[in-house]
């Protein structure tokens, strides 16, 4: 899908500057975009996605009105690099601590254009789009103390989700998909494996069930071009399966680049796509485990002491889940290795993925509850540590700027881990999707 972009002008005002302009967005982001005809400002504008202003002119402090009427994300690219022009400062940060109507979005990087051109395709994707979870009773199931607690299972969430963003969320039974994956015949399951070979260290039988569950999921959502993401409660309800769909989701992403679910967690499942579509950027979902919780997450892992650092032990985090870094697909990884399950509440035939990202520069990032924020944090993972004995046999190590911050703004126990940096572009194309990023 391409994004309609509307371009205004004022007038009177408009000159053969503007039109200069516009043919050399045309020529730099036609591919991303549709460009539909201009509209002077004031006028009613056709049915559109986002407005962009070619030309700024001082005429904008006297159009306050018709600047808060546009309603809709409104992008300035006054330059011929596709960015904004310095000169353009003034007039922006006037119309935005006015309250100009939605904020105004003035990339100065054509790469930061790019991704908030994709980020309004993901917008208009999400209006057609769904999830399908697979849970038949969530949190009465394994752990159940803890299961209950999480938001993503509510059902204020699930019509948040569908307010805000028009996606769907689709629920089938878990119960039923794990009966599906144990009726396959085991030579189906061995077709699948010749024809998807993966790096792995399992038994026959764990890779057959593995192949099988994969099998089972694909089947279910067909060709469905609506479906951009597939959850299930994999731990919780993990009784309904002999297995775990960590390799489904490595496969499903790889052939179709499907976003995944761990848990079902469509919070995470929907940060994940908007991020990973409008960045392109290698992503994941992790448990956190900040130093400062102490034995409040030691316990948890089953470790006796976290592991030494350079710095302060304060700003450091392990991040790991399912007993390795989590579900990373082969893609992004510089390591990876499809292993027998670590924890003790799935099946004895489960697994995981064990996989690596690059060391250096990260982003952490999750939608808030409320649907409004999205909480953002920039970080180093600075390697890699584990106990074979405990529940993190191969986790990272990430440094952040303030632990303490962190502990206060953190929304969720799941994060979204990128490779990377990220805080910049996120900033800019987090109005397109109604969000105010929250830095920590």
């Amino acid at each position: 899908m391409r994004p309609r972009i509307v371009p205004v002008f004022f007038d009177p005002g408009r000159d053969g500057g503007f039109d200069t302009q516009l043919s050399a967005l045309r020529a730099l982001f036609g591919g991303e975009a549709e460009f539909l005809a201009p509209v002077a400002l004031g006028q009613p504008l056709p049915e559109c996605d986002a407005a962009v202003f070619p030309q700024l002119l001082g005429e904008a402090y006297r159009r306050l009105e018709d600047f808060r009427a546009l309603n809709l994300p409104v992008l300035v690219l006054t330059s011929e690099f596709g960015t904004l022009s310095m000169w353009d400062w003034e007039i922006i940060t006037w119309l935005n601590g006015e309250g100009a109507g939605s904020r105004i979005i003035a990339p100065y990087d054509a790469e930061q254009t790019r991704a908030v051109l994709r980020a309004l395709a993901v917008r208009l994707q999400l209006t057609c789009s769904k999830f399908v979870v697979y849970q038949d009773n969530p949190g009465d199931g394994m752990q159940a103390p803890i299961f209950k607690r999480f938001y993503w299972w509510e059902s204020e969430c699930v019509q948040r989700i569908m307010e805000k963003f028009g996606l769907s969320i689709e629920k089938r039974s878990f119960r039923k998909l794990g009966a599906d994956a144990k009726a396959i015949p085991d030579a189906d399951a061995a077709a699948a494996r010749a024809a998807s070979p993966v790096p792995a260290a399992l038994s026959d039988s764990a890779m057959n069930a593995a192949m099988k569950l994969y099998l089972a999921v694909k089947r279910d959502i067909g060709d469905d071009p609506t479906i951009q993401g597939v959850g299930i409660n994999c731990l919780n309800e993990s009784a309904f399966s002999d297995c775990t769909p960590c390799l489904a989701w490595n496969l499903l992403y790889e052939e179709r680049g499907l976003i995944w679910g761990c848990e079902a967690d469509i919070m995470a499942m929907l940060t994940k796509l908007m991020l990973h579509r409008s960045l392109g950027a290698p992503i994941m979902m992790t448990n956190l485990y900040p130093f400062l919780m102490g034995q409040a997450a030691l316990k948890h892992e089953r470790i006796a002491d976290f592991p030494k650092v350079e710095g302060d032990p304060r700003d450091h985090i392990l991040v790991a889940h399912c007993g390795f870094l989590g579900v990373v697909p082969q893609a992004f990884a510089t390591e990876w290795t499809l292993r027998k399950k670590v924890l003790g509440i799935v099946d004895e035939n489960a697994s995981a993925i064990d996989a690596r990202l690059p060391e250096g520069p990260v982003t952490l990032a999750k939608l808030h509850p409320d649907m409004k924020t999205l909480t953002v944090v920039e970080g180093e993972l600075t390697g890699y540590w584990g106990d074979p004995a405990s529940d993190c046999v191969n986790g990272g190590i990430i440094r952040v700027p303030n632990g303490h911050r962190l502990m206060t703004h953190l929304a969720s126990h799941h994060y979204l881990l990128l490779t990377g940096h990220h805080a910049a572009g996120i900033d800019m194309f987090a109005p397109v999707f109604g969000l105010e990023p929250h830095a920590i």
